[in-house]
């Protein structure tokens, strides 16, 4: 049978195991998809000496970047981006050939168009991490000028939590949240930002979907917002995998 799965850690309540598990049921398709969680990417090359039979994987939170030296090969956009979350896989003589893609960026960019409006031309992006490439990939195939923001900024493209004036979060009036603040079971945590200078031409953008609102987008929201989370990306990115897997 062909073998899907999605390697991270932790992955109590991952996303993708469900979502194949009732495509392939839905569809009538002979494949299975397996959670793999895995505590260090030094465990990577033992998961595919146990399981022989993989076709192909998606890649969480923390290893889209640090899976990198493990590949034999890099779809273009994915090198561009310096991040993978899908890996398929081919065998010969039982030994694998890993090619790695990116299909986050299609699902952030496709799920987030409908909602630009002219006056999102510059954006925030919360968190440094490999979806946080994924999305700056997206903005700027569109033109959109962004900023990272970090704990630990590292250089001027980045800049402190502690630097975002409400001046900054009146001129960026798109931003995006690629870090886990928020996420189940933390969700009475949030980005730490001035939310009084969060207006209505704000479009906030959190990439978490559980909970389906977190603190960051209903605080956000009180103050006019529109506000999107997670869940259509995931949606988006999981049938470009599939895609990928089958092209």
């Amino acid at each position: 049978m062909r073998t899907f799965g999605l390697i991270g850690y932790p992955l109590t309540h991952s996303f993708s195991q469900g979502y194949f598990s009732e495509k392939f049921k839905n569809e009538g398709i002979e494949a299975r998809y397996l959670n793999f969680p895995i505590s260090s990417i030094h465990d990577f090359c033992g998961l595919l000496e146990q399981h022989p039979y993989l076709a192909g994987l998606n890649v969480t939170i923390p290893y889209k970047e640090q899976v990198l030296p493990y590949l034999d090969e890099l779809d273009d956009e994915a090198a561009r981006i310096g991040a993978v979350n899908v890996i398929k896989i081919f065998w010969d003589k039982k030994r694998p050939f890993l090619k790695g893609y990116n299909s986050d960026v299609k699902g952030f960019f496709n799920a987030l168009q409908p909602l630009l409006q002219p006056w999102h031309g510059k954006a925030l992006i919360l968190g440094t991490g490999g979806a946080s490439k994924a999305v700056a990939h997206g903005l700027l195939n569109a033109g959109i000028l962004y900023r990272f923001v970090s704990r630990h900024p590292k250089g001027p493209s980045q800049v402190s939590y502690e630097a975002l004036t409400p001046e900054i979060i009146s001129e960026y009036k798109l931003i995006i949240n690629t870090s886990p603040l928020g996420m189940y079971p933390n969700i009475e945590t949030c980005p730490p930002l001035s939310y009084e200078a969060i207006t209505q031409q704000h479009l906030i953008f959190d990439l978490i979907y559980n909970p389906e609102t977190t603190l960051f987008m209903k605080r956000a929201s009180e103050n006019g917002a529109v506000v999107k989370n997670g869940l259509e990306m995931l949606h988006l990115q999981a049938e470009e995998a599939w895609k990928i897997w089958n092209g």
